[in-house]
C-alpha cells in the first residue's frame, strides 16, 4: 500500500491523535542532572539483541526517471502531507512556545509521531517498513510540513527517523536486524545522528572524534555537540576519523561504557533538546562501522537538504505571518501593506523561498533516482542558509519592534532559521 494510505490508516487508528491532547510540562525538569556537568545517559536502558551477518542488508529501490521533470507531489505524497500538516497545525504549533521554555519536546508528540510511522518511512518494506522505493522528495516535503509547526519541535520527532533511515539505507545484514526491529515493531527508540562538534568552522570531513584500531574493533574519544534529546538517547550514530578509513559513521549504543552527555542548548532549537556527548574510550566491534566512507559522504547531503526541507517550512510560516500582520497593522490611517517599501519586501520574501523549495526539490528529485547530487545539494545549503536567514530577519524587520519580543512567534523562527547553515547531521531524508 502507497505511503500517504498506510499513514493515513495509522493516524485514523490512533484514540490520542483523535483529540490531540497534550498534558501540561512547563513545570517539566529541564535535563534534570545533565545541566552543568557530564553525566552517563540515564535513559539508555535498552539492550539490542545483536545478529551477526555482513551481507548487503536490504535496500529500498530507486525510484523510477518518468522522463519529465515535474516536482508536484504524487496523490500518496500529498496525502502524507496533509495528514502531518494537520499535526503541525494542531500539535507542534500550539505547543511551541511552552516546549521552548522546557528545552524539551513533549513525549506525548513524539508517542504520536511514532503512532503514524513517521520512522517508517525509509525503512524497506522487507524489514517491517512503507518504503517501496527511495524518496528523498518525500522526505523533505515531511520536513517542511514539520517545521510549518514548529522547527524545534520538527528535529526532534525527525531524530529517531534520521538513525533508522541511515540503517536502512546502508546498514548491513546484522545491522538492520539488530537495530531496526524496535522502530518498525512500534516501541521506537529515542535515537540521534550525531555529526558535529563544538570547534569554529566545523568541517564534518575533518572530525576531532577519532576511532583506533584494537584487537576485536576500535576505540571511540572524542567530544560531539548537536545531539538531538542526547540526555534520553539510546542509539546513536557517530561521526568519526576511523583509522584506515576516513571519515566515516559508527552506530553506538548510549549504554557503552565510557558515554557521557551534558545539556547543550543554543539561540534556537530549544525544544530540541540538544546536548553533548563525550566519548571516552568507547569501545565498539568491527561490526559497529556503518557504511562507506563514500556512504558518510552522501549522508552529509542528504542531512542537508533535510534542514533545507525544514528551512522551507519555517521561512513558509514567517512569510505567512508577516503577509497578515502587514496587511492588519495600521499606521498613518492606512495598513502598512500599502506602504511601497513594505510590499516590496514582502515580495521578495516569496520569490526567494520559492527559489529555495524549487532547488531543493530538484536535489531531492535527483538523490531518489540515484543521479549524483552533489551540486544540487550545495545549492540548495547554500540558497537555505542565506535566504532562510535573510526571510527571518525581514519578517523581524516588518513587526518592528513587535518583531523582536516573543508576544509574536517570528523571533523563534529567526532563531530557528539561523541553525540551518551550521547544523550538521541530526536530520536525515
Amino acid at each position: 500500500m502507497a505511503y500517504g494510505l498506510r499513514v493515513l490508516n495509522k493516524l485514523a487508528a490512533s484514540e490520542t491523535l483523535d483529540r490531540f491532547g497534550l498534558r501540561k510540562f512547563a513545570e517539566r525538569a529541564v535535563h534534570g542532572t545533565t545541566k552543568t556537568s557530564f553525566q552517563a545517559i540515564g535513559a539508555a536502558q535498552r539492550t539490542f539483541t545483536k545478529v551477526s551477518g555482513h551481507a548487503q542488508g536490504d535496500r529500498p529501490a530507486a525510484a523510477q526517471p518518468s522522463g519529465v521533470f515535474d516536482l508536484t507531489p504524487t496523490e500518496d505524497q500529498q496525502m502524507m502531507v496533509e495528514v502531518i500538516s494537520e499535526f503541525a497545525a494542531e500539535v507542534l504549533r500550539p505547543g511551541a512556545e511552552q516546549a521552548e521554555h522546557a528545552d524539551d519536546t513533549p513525549k506525548e508528540v513524539l508517542a504520536q509521531t511514532a503512532e503514524f510511522g513517521l520512522s517508517l518511512i525509509n525503512i524497506p518494506e522487507s524489514l517491517g517498513g512503507l518504503a517501496e522505493e527511495r524518496s528523498a522528495v518525500t522526505g523533505v516535503l515531511v520536513a517542511e510540513a514539520l517545521a510549518h509547526g514548529d522547527m524545534g519541535q520538527a528535529v526532534a520527532c525527525l531524530a529517531p527517523s534520521a538513525v533508522a533511515t541511515a540503517i536502512s539505507l546502508w546498514g548491513t545484514e546484522g545491522q538492520q536486524q539488530t537495530y531496526l526491529p524496535p522502530f518498525t515493531e512500534g516501541d521506537v527508540p529515542a535515537a540521534a545522528l550525531v555529526v558535529a562538534e563544538p570547534v569554529p568552522m566545523f568541517d564534518p570531513l575533518t572530525l576531532g572524534t577519532v576511532a583506533r584500531r584494537t584487537d576485536g574493533g576500535y576505540v571511540l574519544n572524542g567530544l560531539k555537540s548537536g545531539a538531538v534529546r542526547g540526555a534520553e538517547a539510546e542509539l546513536l550514530v557517530v561521526a568519526a576519523d576511523v583509522e584506515g578509513r576516513g571519515p566515516s559513521m559508527v552506530i553506538v549504543e548510549a549504554n557503552t561504557d565510557g558515554v557521557a552527555v551534558a545539556a547543550d542548548p543554543g539561540m534556537g532549537l530549544r525544544a530540541a533538546g540538544l546536548s553533548r556527548i563525550q566519548l571516552t574510550d568507547v569501545r565498539v566491534g568491527e561490526d559497529a562501522i556503518l557504511g562507506s566512507p563514500e556512504d558518510y559522504r552522501t549522508m552529509i547531503r542528504l542531512s542537508r537538504l533535510a534542514w533545507a526541507g525544514l528551512a522551507l517550512g519555517t521561512a513558509k510560516s514567517v512569510l505567512e505571518y508577516v503577509k497578515e500582520y502587514v496587511v492588519t497593522r495600521e499606521a498613518f490611517g492606512e495598513p502598512i501593506a500599502y506602504r511601497q517599501a513594505v510590499a516590496f519586501t514582502v515580495a521578495d520574501m516569496a520569490i526567494e523561498l520559492e527559489g529555495m523549495r524549487l532547488v531543493t526539490l530538484k536535489a531531492a528529485s535527483r538523490a531518489e533516482r540515484g543521479s549524483d547530487f552533489a551540486r544540487e545539494t550545495a545549492l540548495a545549503r547554500r540558497l537555505a542558509t542565506e535566504y532562510g536567514m535573510k526571510i527571518g530577519t525581514d519578517g523581524v524587520q516588518m513587526l518592528g519592534g513587535h518583531g523582536f519580543v516573543k508576544e509574536h512567534p517570528v523571533e523563534r523562527w529567526y532563531r530557528d532559521l539561523r541553525a540551518v547553515g551550521v547544523m550538521e547531521g541530526a536530520v536525515l531524508i
